[in-house]
């Protein structure tokens, strides 16, 4: 919800019975306003005719004046001119000062407490953060207190009633936010435009990375497959021409290490082994005897 949204709800009363007061009567309703809980806005009580009067009135200029105060104005305005106004009551203190921190808050975000108890008048810390505390609990502003740096951050403010005169200076910064918003708008379209298309070529550039890795992967795999299945050739062959019972040829090295090698013919006689020569016996030396 809004800060300040139910604040002219609170002043629909009043503006309903200042519909046919004049004079004394407007006077008091404008102390009755100003002293009342809830009620934050005074500007549509400007508009009541019996209150426009009291504004060339000499005997009750002074309660147009406190309108004034209470609806565009702070303390400290009612501390420099307390001779051209009524005499606050403790209501009436306690909700000006809380407006005071509301047009103190809507120029800076960030107040110190220096600052505020100068503004306020506040004696001590302790009852300038109870102030604060109030007007954040009333809906005023929102923000936090920072008692280490002795500080208020502010974070939002409840908006007040627009002094004649200031239209124009509103109405300028406003166009000048709006230029500055549409500047920041702009900018952050080229940059969502450009993240857009780097998002693309990246995209694009990764899917064509993507193929040529499976391709390449393919590729190292089809390799694979076939020096397995070469390699699982040769070493059947391999065996199988090597195994005796196949009766084919054994393998015979060449060269410096050559071993002869015999076939199973060559212990039985056959043709491969005729060449061969049978081991002769031991022949043991004769002894010679002697004669006598």
């Amino acid at each position: 919800m809004e800060l300040g949204s139910n604040f002219s709800s609170k002043l629909e009363p009043y503006l309903l019975m200042g519909k046919g007061m004049k004079g004394a009567a407007a006077a008091k309703l404008i102390q009755d306003a100003t002293s009342a809980p809830g009620v934050f806005v005074f500007g549509e009580l400007f508009q009541l005719p019996g209150v426009q009067e009291l504004a060339k009135s000499e005997q009750h200029q002074k309660s147009y004046a406190l309108l004034q105060l209470f609806a565009y104005k702070t303390y400290e305005d009612y501390i420099q001119n307390q001779d051209q106004l009524p005499a606050l009551n403790e209501a009436q203190t306690i909700k000006l000062k809380h407006l005071t921190i509301v047009s103190m808050a809507a120029e800076r975000r960030i107040l110190p407490y220096p600052l505020l108890m100068s503004s306020l008048a506040m004696p001590t810390i302790r009852d300038l953060e109870d102030l604060i505390i109030d007007a954040i609990y009333l809906d005023l502003l929102r923000g936090k207190l920072d008692q280490k740096e002795a500080q208020l951050e502010v974070e939002y403010t409840m908006g007040r009633d627009l002094e004649p005169g200031k239209l124009e200076a509103m109405l300028g910064a406003l166009k000048d936010w709006a230029s500055t918003t549409s500047a920041v708008l702009a900018t952050l379209d080229a940059q969502i435009g450009f993240i857009a298309n780097q998002t693309a070529v990246y995209k694009a550039q990764k899917e064509e990375h993507d193929a040529h890795v499976q391709i390449i992967i393919k590729e190292v795999m089809d390799k694979k497959d076939n020096m397995s299945s070469s390699s699982h050739y040769s070493s059947s062959s391999l065996s199988n021409y090597a195994t005796p019972s196949s009766g084919r040829r054994p393998l015979v090295l060449s060269g410096p290490d050559q071993m002869d090698v015999d076939g199973p013919e060559s212990f039985i006689g056959g043709s491969k082994g005729k060449n061969r020569k049978a081991p002769q016996a031991e022949t043991k030396p004769l002894r010679k005897r002697n004669r006598f």
